[in-house]
């Protein structure tokens, strides 16, 4: 990383930008190691989604921005008792730079000094084993808890594969 960062949550005039690069990271065909195309097909979000976890009360999307640029994005949610991530998206064209890691550390600072939240969780779909590895090495562990992947629903895309689950993680956050 050689330009300096800058953290801000999502606004509402953000909404084109940020679901552009939701769709890049997830559905794109240049999305790197973190596309799950061969997977999912179709939409990952829409601007319906995207402004109303932005509007939430309890959350929202926070960004990194280089250079006047959205480089990467996450949805964090205050839960009972424990902060929620998901929607975690790096622009392919700036993957392995460091920016996911320096989002994510954001996301886990904002959830415990600001939110008071001693506990983050998430979803990965578990055939992504070399994306639960990564939050495995960054102090995420399997909770046990699955689900299985909204088929049917268009606003999550139509499944590839059959049987998609959903793992869930989780990090305690120390103080």
């Amino acid at each position: 990383m050689t330009d300096s960062p800058a953290f801000r949550f999502a606004r509402l005039d953000d909404v084109d930008e940020v679901v552009s690069l939701v769709e890049r990271a997830y559905r794109g065909a240049d999305a790197g190691w973190t596309t799950e195309a061969h997977l999912i097909g179709g939409r990952r979000t829409g601007a319906d989604e995207v402004a109303a976890l932005i509007a939430a009360p309890t959350g929202g999307l926070l960004t990194l921005r280089v250079d006047d640029s959205f480089v990467a994005t996450c949805h964090i949610d205050r839960r009972d008792g424990h902060a929620w991530f998901g929607m975690f998206a790096v622009d392919p064209r700036m993957q392995a730079r460091g920016y996911g890691r320096l989002l994510l550390s954001e996301a886990e600072r904002v959830a415990r000094d600001e939110w008071g939240a001693t506990e983050m969780r998430m979803t990965v779909i578990s055939v992504r084993t070399d994306l639960v590895a990564w939050y495995e090495r960054r102090g995420y562990r399997a909770t046990g808890a699955t689900s299985p992947f909204p088929s049917g629903d268009e606003r999550f895309g139509a499944p590839r594969v059959a049987d998609l689950r959903f793992a869930e993680l989780a990090k305690p956050l120390s103080r």
